[in-house]
């Protein structure tokens, strides 16, 4: 089935499928690539996603968004529950919970984050799926950090990391940080994630605008994953 994956900023990303309509980590979308989506596709169901609280990951504008749609709001349950009205349609997760069958007949499974919040496992009804790693990485700061910091931060995301191989092998789509902060490493985590999930379809995300750390993929890649370089707002492409 054709899935339609469309660059909103830093790790904000639109996924169209003829069933369903996602929109993960929407913190801001320059070329209102999800109101043109809602607008072409009036009777499809929307399912927002958010991975955690920090600004760059969460705006409450989604709340206003798709308001004639069947829709779902599934947030991270370190969101302050004030902002969210009693009668918004919510699923609240932390890892380890499921929910199973909502809009589009998609699963969508919590996992960990070695920041805050949690990252995102969704299965669509046709057995294909896609993961959001949130604030999920091997954050370490290589040229600053002391050896036992590295250490602590390499076995935070290797727990987390196999948490999430345990219940999948192989993922279809993979949003992940290619952070240009962390320095010389900077792009250890997706790394290590590629070669030990089976990828099909990479998009980094979380790079601040440095598109040339987003798209060189040589420094992380394997033979066996097609990685995608959205780096414009707005960039999209499709996928068969």
């Amino acid at each position: 089935m054709s899935t339609k994956v469309t660059y909103l900023d830093h790790s904000g990303f639109l996924i169209q499928r003829p069933e369903v309509i996602l929109v993960m980590d929407y913190y801001k979308d320059p070329s209102d690539a999800v109101k043109k989506a809602l607008r072409e596709n009036p009777s499809t169901p929307v399912v927002f996603f958010v991975s955690h609280h920090h600004p760059d990951h969460f705006n409450t504008d989604i709340f206003n968004l798709a308001q004639s749609h069947k829709r779902l709001y599934v947030l991270s349950d370190d969101i302050f529950s004030r902002l969210v009205h009693d009668d918004m349609p919510v699923a609240w997760m932390r890892p380890g919970d499921t929910v199973e069958n909502v809009l589009g007949g998609i699963n969508i499974s919590a996992f960990g984050s070695t920041d805050v919040g949690v990252s995102y496992l969704v299965t669509f009804a046709d057995g294909s799926n896609l993961f959001h790693a949130g604030d999920l990485n091997y954050w370490h700061w290589q040229d600053e950090s002391t050896v036992a910091e590295v250490k602590e931060a390499y076995g935070k995301f290797v727990h987390e990391m196999n948490r999430i191989m345990e219940k999948v092998k192989k993922i279809d789509i993979v949003f992940f940080p290619v952070d240009p902060r962390l320095g010389t490493d900077y792009a250890n985590g997706a790394r290590l994630f590629l070669e030990n999930v089976e990828v099909a379809n990479f998009f980094p995300m979380h790079f601040w605008g440095d598109k040339k750390a987003a798209c060189d993929f040589e420094d992380y890649a394997t033979d066996n994953t097609d990685c995608h370089c959205l780096a414009t707002p707005g960039a999209h492409i499709e996928l068969k």
